[in-house]
C-alpha cells in the first residue's frame, strides 16, 4: 500500500554546508553496503527504482517533498563515489545544468580506467536525453541528467525536467537492461504526482508506425516537407500537440532537414541524435508524418508513479546532527568489522542496515522491485 503521496514543488536554494557533507558520508556508506551485498549492479537496480530512490534521499535528510531531493541525492552519491569508483566499482557522470553537458567527457574518463570503448555509453547518454526531451514531450523541460555507470558495462540514468507554469517536477528513471530499445518504451519509471491529459509521446511502441514514417521524411528533401508544413494551418487537429508555423525557425529547420537528406537516418533512433533536432522541429516532422503517411503519434502520458513519503526544511522534524553521526558511524563500523572478520560470520548490523532501507521502500509502493529487495 502506498502510505501518501507529496507533490514536488520546485524549490530554490540548497542544502546548507553542514548537512550535504553529512549526506555524502552516509550515501558512502550506503553504497559500501549495497555493494557489498548486492554488487554494483544491484546498486544500479535500486537507483533505478522511483520509490527505493526517494526513501534513500528522506534517509539521507534532503527535503522530502520537493524537486531538490532529485539533484542534491545525486550530486551526494557523485561526490561519495569520487576516489573511490574503483573500489566500489561504480562511477557517477553528469548532474544538474552545466554538469549534465559534462557527462560524454566523463564518461569517456571513466571508460578510460576501466578500458572499455566509452561510444555505446555515450551514445546511451545522449539518446536518454533525447528521449525525454524531444520524443517525450510532456511539458516537462529537463534540467538534471546524472549517468551512473558499473564496471560491467550496465548503467541506469536518473534525470529530471520542470513545469515551468506549474512549477512542478518530473523524475525519469532508465536501467540498461531493462531497455530493449531506446524508442519503445524504454523507462522503468516516470514519476510525477500528476498525469497530463495529452502529451506527445514517440518513443513507446504506440508510434512505431509514427517513427518509420518520421524516418521516411526526414529523408526526402526539405522543400517537400517544408510544403507540407505550408498546408498545416489548413488542417484541424482536434486531439492535440497545436503547432504554429510562427513556433519554427524556417532557417534551423532548413539546416536540419538538410543533414538528414544528405545522410538519411537508419532509424528512430539515429534520427533522435540528428544535430539540432529539438522538441519543436520534432514535432512539426510528426504532424508532417501524420499528414503524409497518415501515421498519428500516441498522446498518453507515460508518467505512472505518484512519490510517496518523508529534512531539510524541518519537515517532518529538523534534522538531528547527533543521530545523523551516528547512523554514518555505524554504518562505516559494521562492514568494517564484517570485512575484518572471516567471511563465514554472521554480517549482522550490515544486513540488518540495508534491511531496514529496503522495508522502508517496500512500503513506499509498488515501484519496480529490484532483484533482492
Amino acid at each position: 500500500m502506498r502510505t501518501g503521496t507529496a507533490q514536488l514543488p520546485l524549490h530554490d536554494g540548497r542544502a546548507p554546508r553542514w548537512l550535504f557533507q553529512r549526506m555524502v558520508r552516509l550515501a558512502r556508506e550506503i553504497l559500501r553496503h549495497l555493494v557489498a551485498e548486492h554488487g554494483p549492479e544491484g546498486a544500479l537496480a535500486r537507483l533505478a527504482d522511483p520509490y527505493w530512490f526517494q526513501a534513500l534521499g528522506c534517509v539521507l535528510g534532503f527535503d522530502w517533498h520537493s524537486s531538490g531531493l532529485t539533484t542534491t541525492t545525486t550530486g551526494a552519491l557523485k561526490e561519495a563515489l569520487r576516489g573511490r569508483e574503483t573500489e566500489l566499482g561504480l562511477w557517477a557522470a553528469g548532474g544538474k545544468g552545466a554538469a549534465a553537458r559534462r557527462t560524454p567527457q566523463e564518461l569517456e574518463a571513466a571508460c578510460e580506467r576501466l578500458g572499455r570503448d566509452p561510444a555505446p555509453l555515450v551514445r546511451a547518454s545522449r539518446l536518454a536525453a533525447k528521449v525525454d526531451g524531444a520524443a517525450l514531450q510532456d511539458g516537462y523541460r529537463l534540467y538534471h541528467h546524472a549517468f551512473f555507470l558499473a564496471a560491467s558495462g550496465q548503467w541506469c540514468v536518473v534525470q529530471q525536467g520542470m513545469d515551468g507554469t506549474g512549477g512542478m517536477a518530473r523524475r525519469y528513471h532508465w536501467l540498461s537492461r531493462r531497455v530493449r530499445r531506446f524508442a519503445q518504451d524504454p523507462h522503468t519509471a516516470v514519476c510525477c504526482d500528476r498525469r497530463g491529459r495529452v502529451a506527445l509521446n514517440l518513443a513507446t511502441a504506440e508510434s512505431g508506425p509514427a517513427q518509420e514514417a518520421l524516418v521516411a521524411i526526414a529523408s526526402q528533401p526539405d522543400r517537400e516537407v517544408r510544403r507540407a508544413l505550408d498546408r498545416l494551418p489548413e488542417l484541424a487537429l482536434p486531439r492535440r500537440h497545436d503547432l504554429r508555423l510562427t513556433d519554427l525557425d524556417r532557417r534551423r529547420l532548413g539546416s536540419v532537414l538538410l543533414r538528414t537528406y544528405e545522410c538519411p537516418p537508419a532509424d528512430f533512433e539515429q534520427l533522435l541524435l540528428t544535430p539540432g533536432l529539438g522538441p519543436k522541429a520534432l514535432r512539426a516532422l510528426a504532424l508532417v508524418a501524420e499528414l503524409v503517411h497518415g501515421t498519428p503519434a500516441s498522446t498518453r502520458d507515460p508518467a505512472r508513479y505518484a512519490f510517496a513519503h518523508g529534512g531539510k526544511d524541518r519537515t517532518p522534524y529538523p534534522v538531528d546532527r547527533r543521530v545523523y553521526d551516528h547512523t554514518i558511524e555505524a554504518l562505516h563500523r559494521a562492514l568494517g568489522g564484517a570485512v575484518a572478520r572471516a567471511r563465514g560470520l554472521e554480517p549482522g548490523e550490515r544486513r540488518a542496515a540495508l534491511r531496514r532501507l529496503a522495508a522502508f521502500a517496500r512500503r513506499a509502493g509498488p515501484g519496480p522491485a529490484p532483484d533482492g529487495l
